[in-house]
């Protein structure tokens, strides 16, 4: 049952007659002594809950009565009502425990996808195990269980979701099969890598434009937003973006609708949104750095991709996996990996995650004196003082992090022009800066 909460009985009424044409029960209510008798009653599985009840408009009846409902009910989806010039409030709410929010005047399709994302989320979707899509991601841990669990459970709704993970853990391939168990899954899955995209290119990388926009602009071009129209894009390095261009990508994600640089027509679409990050957003949101109220608009589902060292033995399950790819790939015989070889790599930290762990077997099957590797074999492609003289594997980091340092050194420390060169903004370069403590 969903359950509406608002003063107006206008807003009342064509919320009961929109939610009775979805084929929803539901039961609508002008204040909040109505609501928490309701709540008291049954709990619904959602809530429609507008912020004022007087002509009061801080709304701190809204909020108290939120708390109310998730003290009796803690497992109803709430989705607050507000007007887009009270965003702030509407944060607020999703501090507060809400799920999400939707401003008034409001579109329909918007409000009733938002409420099948709400009233999904929690049920057991129609997905088994056997008809799963892995998208290729491999493993057993009990860590990575716990997030494949989540990808089932969000992947049939349309909700945003946000993925957590250090650089190499597999954030895109998890994005993947939440799009490959959605009912978008013969749509586009469009991938955008937002560090890489300078400021100056956000809005027509990612809007498109039209003849004539700016110099060079010859012909239109169609942006990412509507290339992924109908199915789902994948967001990475979310953490990266300007704060100029968040302002931006957050009125697409709530209206849906965008303009095209140069052009005055608004075009609307349907596009799931997930994202990716390997930095702390919380932290960046404390600190300015990042919208509060574009943080709570990505992250209404949110899940944590551990490090390959927490893994446990799924390490041996992907260096089997890789080997076998690089042997077919390298055209090498069949090898395998000896029982301490693989001890051996599960005591490793792997930094670099993933694709450290690729690469580091691919190295070593080539170098390998025999079909078996043994430890030591592994220990040589990652030693300085082999008689390979393979260089030890490097993290990510730290190859981004000497890359930064030269480029600022051959620009005496001009941030313009280092920027330039490594195809980033100044804000994006300076917060890369500050994360491995170069100075310059």
């Amino acid at each position: 049952m969903i359950l509406i909460v608002d003063d107006d009985a206008a807003i009342r009424a064509s919320l009961s007659l929109l939610l009775k044409r979805a084929g929803y029960t539901y039961e609508a209510v002008s204040s909040p002594d109505e609501a928490m008798t309701v709540v008291r009653k049954v709990q619904p599985e959602a809530v429609l809950l507008d912020m004022n009840f007087s002509c009061a408009t801080s709304g701190i009846e809204g909020l108290t009565l939120l708390r109310q409902i998730l003290l009796f009910a803690p497992a109803t989806k709430i989705i607050l009502m507000t007007a887009w010039g009270s965003i702030e409030l509407a944060v607020e709410g999703m501090r507060a425990g809400a799920f999400d929010f939707i401003t008034k005047p409001w579109d329909n399709r918007q409000l009733l996808e938002r409420l099948s994302n709400a009233v999904k989320i929690d049920k057991t979707n129609d997905i088994t195990v056997d008809r799963f899509d892995r998208a290729g991601i491999i493993g057993e841990s009990h860590v990575l269980k716990s997030a494949l669990d989540i990808v089932r459970r969000v992947a049939p709704t349309s909700a945003p979701v946000l993925i957590n993970g250090e650089s190499g853990t597999g954030k895109e391939l998890i994005a993947e099969a939440i799009h490959r168990n959605s009912s978008r899954r013969d749509k586009p899955f469009v991938k955008v890598n937002l560090g890489g995209l300078p400021a100056s290119l956000f809005e027509s990388e990612m809007f498109g434009h039209v003849k004539g926009a700016f110099t060079g602009a010859l012909n239109d071009r169609i942006g990412r937003f509507e290339s992924a129209d109908g199915g789902t894009i994948f967001l990475d390095e979310i953490g990266e973006l300007d704060l100029s261009c968040q302002v931006k990508l957050l009125r697409v994600l709530q209206e849906q609708t965008f303009e095209p640089l140069g052009s005055n027509k608004t075009r609307k679409i349907d596009v799931r949104i997930i994202c990716a990050t390997n930095v702390n957003l919380r932290e960046m949101v404390a600190e300015r750095r990042f919208r509060e109220d574009l943080y709570y608009r990505i992250s209404v589902v949110g899940i944590e991709l551990p490090p390959l060292r927490e893994r446990g033995r799924d390490i041996i399950l992907l260096a089997e996996q890789f080997l076998t790819e690089s042997c077919r790939r390298n055209k090498l015989n069949d090898m395998r990996i000896s029982e301490p070889a693989k001890e051996y790599l599960c005591t490793r930290p792997f930094p670099g995650n993933i694709r450290e762990l690729k690469n580091l077997v691919e190295r070593t099957a080539l170098l390998s004196p025999s079909d078996t590797i043994k430890a030591d074999d592994f220990k040589a492609a990652m030693s300085d003082d082999s008689s390979l003289s393979m260089a030890a594997p490097r993290t990510l980091d730290e190859i981004e992090a000497d890359r930064i340092s030269a480029v600022l050194e051959k620009h005496r420390g001009n941030i313009s022009r280092a920027a330039r060169e490594l195809g980033l903004s100044r804000a994006a370069l300076y917060r890369r800066m500050e994360k491995f403590d170069i100075k310059s």
